[in-house]
């Protein structure tokens, strides 16, 4: 088992992710979160909040993807059925409302993961790093779409564009993030937050998280317009860049990008 799951209070369930030092998106454990969040959706479940959180103490919250499992054939591994592209769907139709948890530093994938929960809460030093543009992996255009929603599209560019740490702090200033503390704070401030959350209506609750998640993903597209974002796309898979940056990762070292 690369994640944990506990009922607390009766109410409250509690996913902990504990897949070695980094806890690395690998399929195994994104597979376990989505078949977690699966078993609580029928309407009988005592269930009424989730809390997506790392192992107490934690230096990282997650690694993002985990790059040994990238195809290096030029597939394009973030498809509709990609592990991470279904847990974030579960994320956003889960019957009940899912705080993020955020202990330690949060790379790649591991940043839609946070920003597709209903609510953030982080530790005073934890940041936060979008870093396709380091390994040559650039997001599918629903995994743009859910920075951009919850994002300010200045600071959404920054973080892609520089695939820099951007610190909890600035987080919360901007909106995306709900409430920093200090670490030792953190945990009661989730379970304050999902005693609060559990006392009210479920069924109020799932219409309006239902209603939210509607109104944001409104955002029509024309087909020629996908279609040229995938090539754009596909692009990239095919180009050397991509194989380059993986390898870079791998060996631990800065990659050489020469555009194709």
């Amino acid at each position: 088992m690369e994640s944990h799951f506990e009922i607390v209070d009766d109410a409250i369930g509690i996913i902990t992710m504990d897949h070695g030092k980094v806890n690395s998106l690998s399929k195994s454990l994104l597979d376990e979160i989505t078949s977690t969040l699966q078993s609580i959706q029928d309407p009988s479940s005592p269930i009424r909040v989730v809390i997506i959180r790392a192992k107490k103490g934690a230096k990282i919250f997650s690694a993002g993807h985990d790059v040994h499992e990238l195809p290096l054939n030029g597939r394009d591994p973030l498809t509709y059925n990609d592990p991470l592209r279904q847990v974030v769907r579960e994320i956003e139709h889960c019957r009940q409302p899912i705080i993020a948890m955020v202990e330690g530093t949060v790379w790649g994938g591991a940043c839609e993961l946070v920003m597709g929960c209903d609510i953030v809460i982080a530790a005073k030093d934890s940041t936060f790093a979008a870093t396709p543009g380091k390994i040559g992996v650039p997001y599918n255009i629903h995994g743009s779409l859910n920075f951009l929603k919850v994002t300010d599209v200045h600071l959404l560019k920054e973080m892609l564009f520089t695939a820099e740490p951007i610190s909890a702090t600035r987080m919360e200033a901007c909106g995306i993030v709900n409430h920093v503390v200090e670490r030792e704070e953190l945990e009661t401030l989730a379970m304050d937050l999902a005693h609060k959350i559990a006392r009210n209506s479920p069924l109020v609750l799932r219409v309006l998280k239902e209603q939210i998640r509607v109104l944001t993903n409104a955002h029509p597209l024309i087909p020629e317009t996908y279609e040229r974002i995938q090539a754009l796309r596909r692009e990239a898979y095919d180009s050397d860049d991509y194989h380059e940056g993986i390898e870079a990762f791998l060996q631990k070292r800065a990659p050489v990008f020469k555009g194709y």
